[in-house]
């Protein structure tokens, strides 16, 4: 902390993506691909559930030996390419959940810490806009008291078994599993719930292999289209064509990224599959991956040159300003809105359309990078802190951070635009502080968002957020300097055209330094006192 105000951390390029997914759907299958897809995703989803409570049990006893083991178990039953995918499958699932655990944990510790700060002050303290304040009332004070109790329990729980390696997974998801006891608010039948939650736990995928053929063994997709899988051993019985494999009787052709993907099997490069059912459309759907390279993110400078767009996220829009080199804001604020409400499918849909709008909106400004804030309200969301603020809780949780993250850096990678993110830290504040106010116009309605974008893109720029500097003594302007704080000192234009020492320029001279008539001669011997001023043009703000 310095004066209050804590440090900042440095503005950053984030990194692009490192994978591409692309998906079609298997249209017009026969009965008989239908039968041949839930059989073979039966039979390997129940190997993968075995996997996955062997690799529990193990915990932190896990070795290169008990995954041989392990692997060795599941050729038996299927295949050596099934096997592996399966047990990979498993370690990031695991992983995933100790993930998830840690932060759980963290979670717990920051409630916990609000609470014994809050407990220790007297009843009805007043806090500060860092700290919350005591309770309101000594009953308020004793249901707190035993909430921490309550966590502390939990906490010591959830370390225990951190350190014993144990973690709760569930094979179709938690969520997914809740619903089997509230089926009427989901609107669901028993049978609609099973079907759902089978072919969740099916497992059809297959990992990608360089230098085979079109990329992939198991599930192979020619350049024409052609879906071919090699069901594992105890099905065999299953296949119809050469080489113990099902030929499925569609077509597919995948629309987005189709001549990259033709690209890549055709040279046999590794392309992963998975294949799944939509229960609620009744529709299968192919899923095919790959890894990118790592590729070098740009300079920072590079980003900055050309001006950036500043983009502050809330819970249903994103408020995004112009802003040239040297951190002034061009031309009028833009929104972009998504509903956020709905189910997953609908909010992630939202979302994308409203990035779609932002990032065409910055390749026509010509910017070559887009400054977010690099929000985290991990610890903004306990109800410790925050506890009759439900609504703000509400409206924090409902800004899309992860996912948002995410799609924007991978959508602005494929638009050749960088993803700069900045220090969230008092960007609204100070947006709305210098910036809100001397933009307002009878024309323009200006927002504490709109403000905050201008904040987050000068923070992206390097340039402080405040809009001038404060100016120097009257008599000493020339020796102080000029008082903005837009532009260095090396910046062509900072400072305007300004006449020379030695011109005395008379009142009656225009500003482009031409005389309306010649000066008469003198007509005395001694040449009186100049009774002109001088005249200086006003500096030119380019900062």
């Amino acid at each position: 902390m310095v004066g209050g105000v804590r440090e900042l951390a440095a503005p950053f390029v984030a990194p692009g993506p490192c994978g591409v997914a692309i998906r079609d759907r298997l249209k017009h299958l026969t009965p008989q691909d239908e039968i041949v897809l839930r059989v073979v995703g039966e039979h390997q989803g129940r190997l993968a559930s075995r996997d996955l409570r062997t690799r529990c049990a193990d915990g932190l006893e896990h070795s290169a030996d008990t995954w041989a083991s392990r692997k060795r178990d599941l050729t038996a039953q299927s295949s050596s390419r099934i096997a592996g995918a399966i047990t990979k499958a498993t370690h990031d699932q695991w992983a995933l959940a100790r993930r998830c655990q840690a932060a759980y944990i963290q979670t717990l510790e920051a409630g916990i810490g609000t609470l014994r700060h809050r407990l220790s002050l007297p009843i009805g303290a007043r806090g500060t806009r860092r700290a919350a304040g005591g309770y309101r009332s000594k009953d308020e004070w004793f249901h707190k008291s035993r909430r921490l109790v309550a966590l502390e329990a939990r906490h010591d729980a959830a370390v225990r078994d951190r350190q014993a390696g144990r973690v709760r997974v569930v094979r179709g998801g938690r969520r997914l599993l809740n619903t089997r006891h509230h089926l009427t608010q989901a609107r669901l039948t028993e049978e609609q719930w099973r079907e759902r939650w089978e072919a969740e736990r099916w497992f059809i995928a297959a990992d990608g292999e360089s230098g085979k053929r079109f990329g992939n063994e198991t599930i192979r997709v020619t350049p024409d289209g052609e879906v071919s899988i090699k069901p594992p051993a105890p099905l065999a019985h299953l296949a119809d064509a050469k080489h113990g494999r099902y030929t499925l009787t569609v077509r597919i052709g995948f629309a987005h990224r189709g001549q990259e993907w033709a690209d890549r099997i055709t040279a046999n490069r590794a392309v992963a599959y998975r294949i799944h059912l939509d229960t609620d459309r009744g529709r299968w759907y192919l899923t095919a991956s790959w890894q990118r390279p790592a590729v070098q993110t740009i300079p920072l400078e590079t980003a900055r040159a050309r001006g950036v767009i500043g983009v502050d996220t809330n819970a249903d829009h994103f408020a995004a300003y112009h802003l040239d080199p040297h951190g002034n804001p061009i031309g009028e604020p833009r929104r972009f809105f998504y509903d956020p409400s709905g189910t997953t499918t609908h909010r992630d849909a939202q979302i994308r359309h409203a990035l779609t709008r932002l990032i065409n909106w910055a390749k026509q400004a010509g910017v070559t990078a887009i400054a977010i804030e690099d929000l985290d309200f991990t610890t903004e969301k306990t109800r410790e802190k925050h506890g009759r603020k439900k609504r703000f809780r509400q409206l924090i949780s409902g800004i899309p951070t992860g996912k948002l993250k995410a799609r924007l850096v991978s959508m602005a990678a494929e638009q050749g635009l960088s993803i700069v993110a900045v220090d969230p830290a008092y960007t609204s504040m100070w947006g709305a502080q210098h910036w809100q106010k001397p933009l307002a116009t009878p024309k323009r309605k200006m927002s504490r968002h709109d403000a905050a974008g201008i904040a987050i893109g000068r923070r992206a720029l390097g340039h402080p957020v405040r809009r001038r500097t404060a100016p120097p003594p009257h008599d000493r302007s020339d020796r102080a300097g000029h008082r903005t704080a837009q532009a260095r000192p090396g910046t062509r234009g900072r400072d305007g055209t300004r006449p020379p020492a030695t011109d005395h320029a008379p009142r009656d001279v225009p500003p482009n330094g031409t005389r309306k008539r010649q000066p008469s001669a003198s007509k005395t011997v001694r040449d009186a006192p100049s009774t002109h001023q001088w005249v200086q043009d006003s500096l030119m703000h380019t900062g």
